[in-house]
């Protein structure tokens, strides 16, 4: 069973994956923050992370470049979700690291598909 890590300060879109994620078949750790994410995913090692963007002190962005610059998890692949649809955004994220980027609010099927995609690519 593939486990993934959600970074999200939201408890209502945290819930929401967590749900989706389990009835797909996947064991789901939650952090609400980037400062208790970033520890958990180096000492977890989750096969995924969904990782919010706007976030109370370390951002989305940050996190994903410290986990992408991190010998133990630089293999982990990163989805990124956010409201933020600007391309811009989608650019730096992925040069910060991460595997994918999804816009809020993302569908249940496009999530799973998402996750299933990095695990395979991975």
């Amino acid at each position: 069973m593939s486990v993934v890590l959600i970074i999200e300060d939201s408890p209502t879109d945290a819930h929401v994956y967590q749900r989706a994620l389990e009835a797909a078949g996947y064991q789901v750790l939650h952090a609400e923050n980037a400062e208790v994410g970033v520890p958990m995913a180096k000492s977890a090692r989750p096969d995924v992370i969904l990782m919010d963007i706007v976030m109370p002190g370390v951002n989305g962005f940050q996190a994903t470049r410290e986990l992408s610059r991190n010998e133990s998890t630089r293999h982990i692949p990163v989805i990124m979700l956010s409201t933020k649809s600007q391309q811009t955004d989608r650019i730096w994220a992925m040069r910060q690291g991460a595997s994918d980027y999804l816009v809020k609010p993302v569908p249940r099927p496009v999530l799973i598909d998402a996750v299933q995609t990095v695990l395979v690519a991975a």
